[in-house]
C-alpha cells in the first residue's frame, strides 16, 4: 500500500545516503522516505530541481547543513508544495567576508591530495570533540568522502558560494518548521539557529545534545524522534 507522506532527507555537503541511513530505517515503515545526493550539481538552483523532478505534488523536507541550503532554496522556488519543513545544522545568511579563500582552499588541498587528505582537514572539527577519534563514527564518514571526487567537492562548493540571502524567506513561512542543532556544533553554532528560528513564525527549536555538527550520524535516535514529531504535525 502506498504510503500517503512523503519525506525528502537531503544531505549536506560531500554526503550521500548514508548520512541519512538509521533514519531511512526507522522511518520508512511510516513514510516514503527519500534520499538522494547533489553529486554533479554546481547551484542551488540544480539542486532543488533535482528534489523536484520526481517529487511529488506536496511534500516535506528535511535538509541537513548544505541540504538545509537547498530546502531554502526548493521554497522560494515553489512554497506551496513544501509541507513540513526541518532546517538541520545549517544556516541562512549570505557568503561571509573571507568565505570563499578558505572554502578553495580546501577545493585545492582535494585537487593535489586527494579526497582523504581533505577529509583529515575537513572532518574533525564537524564532530563532537569527544568522538574526533572514533574509529566506528569516523571510518564510515571519510569513506563517504572519498566516494565523492576533487570535481563534484568543487562543484558543491561553487553552488554554496553562489547561494542567496535566505533570511527574507523566513518570516514568510507558514508550514510547520523544526530547527535543530548539534550542541557542539562549531560549524553553524546553536546561537546562530536561535536567531534564525525566532524569524520563523511557530518554528520549534531543538539543541541535540553529545553532538557536532553530523547529527543524523551522531544521534540518529534524537533526530528520528525530531522528525517524527515534525511528521506528526498537522498541515
Amino acid at each position: 500500500m502506498a504510503k500517503s507522506q512523503t519525506l525528502y532527507l537531503l544531505p549536506g555537503l560531500l554526503c550521500d545516503a548514508y548520512t541519512y541511513e538509521k533514519q531511512v530505517a526507522a522511518l520508512k515503515a511510516d513514510y516514503d522516505v527519500r534520499v538522494l545526493d547533489f553529486f554533479g550539481c554546481e547551484s542551488m538552483t540544480d539542486m532543488a530541481e533535482r528534489v523536484f523532478k520526481d517529487a511529488p505534488e506536496r511534500f516535506s523536507v528535511c535538509g541537513f547543513s548544505m541540504g538545509g541550503r537547498v530546502a531554502l532554496q526548493m521554497y522560494k522556488m515553489q512554497p506551496q508544495r513544501i509541507e513540513r519543513l526541518c532546517l538541520l545544522d545549517t544556516g541562512v545568511t549570505p557568503v561571509a567576508a573571507g568565505e570563499a579563500e578558505k572554502r578553495q582552499a580546501l577545493v585545492d588541498l582535494a585537487h593535489k591530495r586527494g579526497m582523504a587528505a581533505l577529509c583529515s582537514v575537513w572532518l574533525p572539527p564537524m564532530l563532537h570533540p569527544d568522538q574526533r577519534n572514533n574509529p566506528a563514527l569516523v571510518d564510515p564518514l571519510t569513506a563517504m568522502v572519498c566516494r565523492a571526487t576533487p570535481q563534484i567537492f568543487e562543484g558543491q562548493i561553487r553552488a554554496l558560494l553562489g547561494r542567496e540571502d535566505a533570511r527574507p524567506l523566513l518570516s514568510t513561512m507558514r508550514m510547520p518548521v523544526s530547527v535543530a542543532v548539534g550542541r557542539q556544533d562549531e560549524w553553524s553554532t546553536v546561537a546562530q539557529h536561535e536567531d534564525f528560528a525566532k524569524q520563523i513564525p511557530g518554528a520549534k527549536l531543538t539543541v541535540i545534545e553529545e553532538s557536532g555538527h553530523f547529527v543524523p550520524v551522531e544521534q540518529p535516535e534524537a533526530l528520528t524522534a525530531v522528525l517524527r514529531d515534525l511528521m506528526a504535525q498537522p498541515i
